[in-house]
């Protein structure tokens, strides 16, 4: 049913995170592109020739005609574009997009490719105001909510949090437990940004208050990055050199774009977005090897993994405190460390757990990999929850 087993994805890149402070060499966002497109069609058994089809995100070099500029700029010939802008969400849509396109027979072999927007040459790129994400004059941010106060990522998901607790209760040391953890996954990462240094409890709790309730070490790690994966047609994935990873079911659901116009705060995107892709794929929550779970604040992961039926509605803390979410655990999630220790690369935030799930279910995952990997479960998060897409993925 629908895109169910349509494409593969073969190959990946990866550039390892960088601190801001430090940006010494990593080029223009084209140099960036051109560098991660070589790389995962080299991994995937290809060349840039038989690439027809191209998903991106934006770029510090344009802001018009950045799909022309990029394409003529790796020396493509593509009957397939889209440039997207759905945040952290933009990795897992940009993979359904792939998908859609090789169904239709648009195309036989995507590349979704997505730096982190960040340069190392000065931009004069306008700066968002407040951390909204217009302030422009005629929007709706800019006249309805940041005159009183309403003001970026921190504030949306520090009011979802506070909900949360008013509704179901809240558990600090559960939420500081899954945090925990994924720095446990990022000490097994090499390339995670805090990899070796390890987390307790006790530390999370210990981190500055930040907005009330989530803590310093609750909230993701900005970082320079990207990333890129090769989604190709049944034929080509067939002559893969790696195991083709399927996308089985996929989703999205977009509603609003700030938390100031949800019905309902603790019911989110994802929901629909998880039914959808599970019924696609013809499976379930409890049939999921592992979960790449879009993870930008702690309380991001808790309403996704009740929203997507891995648990109850106000049962999240139990299942933060009951289950080893390690590498090595009974509930593995986020094994690369998610953005909380791996890092969040900008626009590429959400391609860190699609390129993880990827390498779990091709064996490539080294000093952390499962033992049995098949079935995955990946979200990206756009906004403040506001623009969600989920893909199930398998291994032949």
């Amino acid at each position: 049913m629908g895109l169910s087993n349509t494409a593969a994805i073969t190959g990946l890149a990866e550039f390892a995170p960088r601190r801001l402070r430090d940006l010494a060499g990593v080029g223009t966002c084209l140099e960036q592109m051109s560098a991660l497109a070589v790389e995962a069609v080299t991994d995937g058994g290809l060349t840039l020739a038989d690439v027809d089809g191209l998903v991106m995100g934006r770029i510090a070099e344009a802001e018009h005609f950045i799909p022309a500029t990029i394409i003529e700029y790796l020396g493509l010939e593509t009957r397939f574009s889209a440039l997207m802008d759905l945040g952290g969400a933009s990795a897992v849509s940009g993979l359904i997009r792939a998908a859609m396109a090789i169904a239709t027979g648009m195309a036989r072999a995507v590349l979704v490719v997505l730096p982190s927007g960040i340069a190392e040459v000065p931009q004069s790129e306008e700066k968002l105001h407040y951390g909204a994400s217009s302030g422009r004059f005629g929007s709706p941010q800019a006249e309805f909510e940041i005159p009183y106060g309403h003001l970026g990522q921190n504030t949306g998901y520090g009011l979802i949090a506070q909900r949360y607790a008013a509704c179901y209760g809240y558990d600090e040391t559960a939420l500081a437990r899954l945090v925990v953890a994924q720095r446990h996954n990022a000490c097994a990462n090499p390339a995670a940004i805090f990899h070796g240094q390890p987390l307790t409890v006790a530390e999370v709790l210990a981190s500055p208050m930040i907005a009330p309730p989530l803590r310093r070490l609750e909230i993701v790690m900005p970082v320079w990055g990207g990333g890129a994966v090769l989604v190709t047609a049944p034929e080509l994935a067939r002559r893969s050199a790696h195991r083709p990873v399927w996308l089985a079911g996929a989703g999205e659901y977009l509603a609003i774009k700030t938390p100031v116009y949800a019905p309902d705060l603790l019911t989110t995107p994802v929901a629909r977005a998880s039914r959808q892709a599970f019924a696609m794929a013809g499976l379930e929550p409890g049939d999921m090897d592992l979960a790449q779970i879009y993870d930008c604040y702690s309380i991001t992961v808790l309403l996704n993994l009740e929203d997507a039926g891995f648990c109850g509605k106000g049962e999240g803390m139990a299942l933060l405190r009951e289950r080893d979410l390690t590498w090595s655990g009974d509930f593995p999630l986020n094994t690369h460390g998610g953005q909380l220790s791996f890092g969040q690369p900008g626009q590429a935030g959400g391609m860190t757990q699609l390129t993880e799930a990827v390498r779990q279910l091709q064996g490539r995952a080294e000093g952390r990999q499962l033992p049995r990997c098949d079935r995955v479960y990946v979200s990206g998060t756009g906004g403040v929850m506001s623009e969600q897409s989920v893909a199930i993925l398998r291994g032949e």
